[in-house]
């Protein structure tokens, strides 16, 4: 019964955890699919040699993840697609102009740093101007940074609980203990005698739950993968099995902490107070 209630609140923290590891993943993705648009001048010759020294100045800047050079032709394509028109019926020539979309590392994708890589960005002599969405931006920072303070006040109350939850379970698994314990020290046992059996167990016990619930945890991820595949795309397998460790950790440290105290609790106390 002991295994069984660690196991319990073990999952529950477990569950939490994989939570905030996701609930993070999620809005490191969400600020690196922020995209900024740098538009060529009028002016600027399309030919190989400008576009491929306008790429590898974007390139080099330490704060680029990924970009593309979107042509005039390109651009109208795109905009033929998204609007189901073509304003070929309303004008005889292109008014797009070419363009590099870009996205960058997520510790840049806030106001103050973007606005700076915007400034830079249009240092470039082709470059007429770079735009992107900087409501979307500011919202969407303030959402996920309440959304991860939600989440890690939620994780820390849920730890908390964790271990008094698992701290009562196993003082109650130690209750019917509480004879055995005083008999052995009436006949002369000492105090790391008595105890070191039962941490023995406690150590092997709180082992036992944490792999129960980290594979009953392993198994929810792969569930809710195959009702939603685009989850499979935030999970970080290492983060997983650091998840998995901590878990190990605990149960077997509250555990056996949990019964070291419980020994010590009945040793002090008189045979009439068993009772």
């Amino acid at each position: 019964m002991s295994i069984i209630g660690v196991t319990l609140v073990l999952f529950l923290l477990g569950l939490v955890g994989w939570l905030v590891i996701n609930g993070k993943k999620l809005g490191d993705a969400l600020r690196e699919n922020v995209e900024l648009r740098a538009y060529l001048k009028k002016e600027a010759d399309p030919s190989a040699k400008d576009s491929t020294e306008l790429i590898e100045f974007i390139a080099s800047r330490p704060y680029m993840r990924s970009y593309e050079y979107v042509s005039k032709e390109e651009a109208k394509k795109r905009y033929r697609e998204l609007v189901k028109e073509d304003f070929d019926t309303v004008i005889n020539y292109n008014p797009l102009p070419n363009a590099v979309f870009f996205h960058v590392k997520k510790n840049y994708a806030n106001l103050d740093s973007l606005n700076k890589i915007r400034e830079e960005v249009m240092q470039h002599p082709l470059i007429w101007t770079v735009d992107y969405p900087q409501g979307t931006v500011s919202n969407l920072n303030k959402r996920i940074e309440r959304i991860s303070v939600i989440l890690l006040i939620i994780a820390v109350l849920i730890a908390i609980s964790v271990i008094f939850l698992i701290d009562n379970t196993i003082r109650l698994a130690m209750f019917s203990n509480r004879f055995l314990i005083k008999t052995m020290q009436m006949v002369g046992a000492t105090r790391g005698f008595i105890a070191r059996p039962l941490s023995v167990r406690a150590i092997i016990n709180g082992a036992i739950s944490a792999v129960i619930a980290s594979a009953l945890v392993y198994l929810m991820t792969v569930a809710v993968q195959n009702y939603w595949p685009e989850i499979a795309l935030l999970q970080d397998k290492k983060m997983l099995i650091v998840l998995f460790v901590v878990l190990l950790i605990l149960g077997i440290s509250i555990t056996l902490l949990s019964t070291y105290r419980s020994v010590l609790k009945y040793l002090r106390m008189k045979l009439d107070e068993l009772y």
